[in-house]
């Protein structure tokens, strides 16, 4: 009889842990869903935030002329940089920059180092599923660039099994190995032209409006362009998901910017001529 009750003693004592324990996997469930909520709230008042401290944080590289680089100064210009600051003004508040390499990019803004990113981040079906984008604000197209000597490289399908200097999570190292080419991994088009010029790379696709900035600073660099894309990609503002309203207000800035002109001031600036479209 001693034993029976023992037993039973033990029994509800393992019932009223396993109840225990129950309870607190509710709790955590609870408390899982609790910070859900409160993160999706923090990003939905993201807007309200900016607008709040008086300034946006915007990722960019600050080494890819011409649409994020530092002047002979150096002071952070370019296209991607004076549109952002137009945008920012409309917001009313300040742009502030936060440089960083291409490759780091998108790592700082899930970790909300930014608000969005402006650095030509082209707007394509597998981003799109994890970010958000403005409405695009550029349009250009690829180009295969070679060295003023090279008389075998005519064709996208010519790269197969050549070296192509490539920015390693960009559109243009994914079009570099479509057509079969070995990527070498580099920070940005200064250094892709470098190594192309210095022959230590047979080819780069890169941006043909970056190209044409870099031919007329540098007319005599002993490089060329190959071939061009028929495809022409569009870029956009990016930004981390469930920020609607911050986007929806970018795009409501981007769209007066376009209509009253600022946009093609900024443009022929930098360009000589509209690059929306």
């Amino acid at each position: 009889m001693k034993k029976l009750t023992v037993m039973f003693a033990l029994l509800l004592s393992f019932m009223f842990v396993l109840s225990a324990c129950g309870k607190d996997d509710n709790a955590s469930k609870d408390n899982d869903k609790t910070d859900n909520k409160t993160a999706e709230k923090a990003d939905q008042d993201l807007l309200k935030k900016i607008k709040d401290d008086g300034k946006i944080l915007i990722g960019t590289e600050g080494t890819y002329p011409p649409f994020t680089f530092h002047d002979t100064s150096g002071n952070l210009t370019g296209f991607d940089v004076e549109l952002a600051e137009e945008v920012a003004k409309r917001l009313g508040v300040k742009a502030e920059f936060k440089e960083t390499q291409w490759d780091a990019m998108f790592a700082g803004l899930d970790a909300k180092r930014f608000d969005m990113v402006a650095n030509q981040v082209g707007i394509r079906p597998d981003r799109q599923e994890k970010y958000d984008f403005s409405d695009p604000y550029i349009t250009s197209s690829a180009v295969l660039i070679v060295s003023n000597d090279n008389t075998k490289v005519k064709t996208f399908e010519d790269i197969k099994g050549l070296n192509s200097a490539q920015s390693l999570t960009s559109n243009y190292a994914d079009i570099a190995k479509k057509f079969g080419a070995n990527i070498v991994g580099v920070e940005g088009f200064q250094q892709s032209v470098e190594l192309l010029s210095q022959k230590r790379v047979d080819v780069t696709v890169n941006d043909k409006l970056t190209y044409l900035d870099f031919k007329k600073n540098k007319p005599d660099a002993p490089v060329k362009v190959a071939a061009t894309s028929d495809d022409a990609s569009t870029s956009g503002f990016m930004f981390r998901k469930k920020n609607d309203t911050l986007v929806d207000e970018v795009n409501k800035v981007l769209k007066e910017i376009v209509d009253d002109g600022t946009y093609k001031k900024i443009s022929e600036k930098w360009f000589g001529e509209d690059v929306l479209k």
